[in-house]
Formats: structure tokens, sequence, C-alpha cells
């Protein structure tokens, strides 16, 4: 009985082979979409609500593997759409007869084609207005702990295209990223962040690249000779202590390229000041992202 079985399973499985094989040579029709790319549109041309159709339907005809390639392997077609848009309004009309011939262009030599649908592209287009604005990034950043920032967050592009309406173009002048929030960055970050775009305008990009750069800082510390200003002429004025001790805060990669010289630490004196002054510091280093001195305060004796 168990030999009985297993020889009608195997004679279905051969002819289950003996099938998919005449399938596979057998000439038939079948319907597969392709999907269309347009390039060559300026960009401030506008198209009508329904735009131009991303994919159209076709039915050809081959042999069954053949077939089967077209639907594992979506046909892809581009169309340049320069040739199709003159003046600033009109219509862009592909005719059935450029379809069918660039359609036919992309199968295989064996295929024929039976019909498309649509049978032609018809898309009403005008011309917009344009106009340049800056981009504002939206972002909220947190170093992790012992990392700083290297600087702000570098933008693949500051500003961008829009195209609209006149009236809707004078109410806008940044476009802002998607909100964005990260913590605990340690290392270069890239990221790809898309534009919050407004209602009935287009632009020219829909996202932009962001590199963020963090890095381990550490703390460098000088001793620095205070210095006076507003002291009457004739008169000197005598510290105490005459210098400070200054801490600043850099990255590890720029630990170097901070020295004394780059800070000063200044008091001004005034009139109204009995016996203490305050303790500026200034510093323009970009590699400097903060400092403090110590102390903040000194004592003076004014001397004729």
């Amino acid at each position: 009985m168990k030999k009985d079985i297993l020889t009608f399973l195997g004679f279905v499985v051969l002819a289950a082979f003996i099938w998919y094989g005449h399938a596979m040579q057998s000439v038939r029709n079948t319907r597969v979409p392709v999907l269309i790319t347009y390039t060559g549109k300026p960009g401030n041309i506008g198209l009508g609500e329904e735009g131009l159709p991303e994919q159209v339907m076709i039915e050809v005809r081959d042999a069954g593997a053949r077939l089967n390639t077209y639907h594992r392997e979506p046909l892809h077609l581009t169309i340049d759409l320069r040739s199709y848009i003159h003046g600033e309004k009109g219509t862009i009309h592909v005719p059935s007869d450029a379809l069918r011939r660039s359609i036919s262009d992309i199968l295989q030599g064996t295929s024929r084609l039976i019909e498309t649908k649509p049978e032609e592209i018809l898309c009403p287009y005008f011309t917009e207005q344009e106009k340049n604005v800056r981009i504002h990034l939206d972002a909220d950043l947190t170093p992790a702990a012992e990392f700083q920032f290297v600087g702000s967050p570098v933008l693949s592009k500051s500003a961008v295209k829009i195209y609209g309406q006149d009236k809707k173009l004078a109410a806008i002048d940044t476009i802002y990223t998607e909100p964005l929030s990260l913590t605990d960055l340690s290392d270069t970050t890239d990221l790809t962040v898309a534009l919050a775009i407004p209602k009935g305008v287009r632009t020219d990009a829909d996202s932009i690249q962001v590199r963020i750069i963090a890095e381990r800082f550490t703390e460098k510390r000088f001793m620095i000779p205070l210095r006076v200003t507003g002291v009457p002429e004739g008169q000197h004025i005598r510290l105490f202590p005459g210098e400070v001790e200054v801490r600043v805060r850099v990255g590890m990669s720029h630990f170097a390229q901070v020295q004394a010289q780059d800070i000063r630490a200044v008091c001004h004196y005034s009139h109204d000041r009995e016996d203490k002054l305050d303790v500026e510091l200034r510093y323009s280093n970009p590699y400097i992202t903060s400092a403090w001195v110590y102390p903040g305060v000194v004592e003076f004796i004014l001397e004729q």
C-alpha cells in the first residue's frame, strides 16, 4: 500500500514538472506594469492635480518563461519631457505611437506588445513663480557625557528654491526641516533630514544631508597675567593677585591649538569700585568652547 502511494506521488510530481515545462514554453498573454521615470522637467513647471502617471499597464505576448521575468523584474521606462513642454503653459502629450514605441524598445526581442493602458499620457502644465529661501535645521541635539559638538551642524545646502503662486511665496522666507531629536551623540553622525514643505508650494529638494560632529573634550589650564583698563592718567593699579588661573574646555583633536596667548584676563577700573574688580575673560580661538577663571574677583590698590 505504501509503495503504491509513493508511486502515485511520483507520477504527480512528474506530471507537475511536465505541465510546468509546457507552460514555460507555451506562448500566451499577460499583463504587467511599466514603471515610469520622468526627466527634463524644469523646476518652475507645475503639473495639474492628477499629475503624470507613475506607471502604465501593458499586455504583452511571449513564452511563459519570458513573461515570468517581467513579473520578477518590473520594466522601467524613462521619458524625457523636454520635447513635450513648450511655452509657459500647455499640455504634456505623449501620444500612443510614441508610448508604444518606447515600451517596445525595453521589451525582449521575442515579446510583442498587445495593448497599453492608458494608451497615451496627457497632463496640463503651467509656469510657477520661484524664490530662494534659507533652510533652518529644527533640531534638539545633546552630546554624550564628556563630549561636545565641534561647531554647528553642517548642512549640505543652506537655501532651497521654492515654486508657487506669488502670494504664497511672499509669506515664506524660511523652510524648516522636520523636527530632529538626538541624544548621547559621541561621534560624527550623517543624516538625511526631510524638509517640512508648506502646502501649496514645491521645492527643488525634499531633504538635505546633515553632518553632526561630536568629540570628547578635555580641559586645559593656564596662569594668565591680569590687565587693567580705564586707569586714570598718572595713576597705577596694583592687583592682588596679579595673575589668575584660567580653565578652558577644548576638543581632544584641537588640544595643541589652544595656547595661553589666545586668552586675555582683563579688569576694568571704575571710580565707583572701592577695593575689588571683576575679571573678564576674552578669547577668539574657535577651538575654545567655554572658559572659567579663578578668582573671578581681585583686590586692588590705586597708587599715585
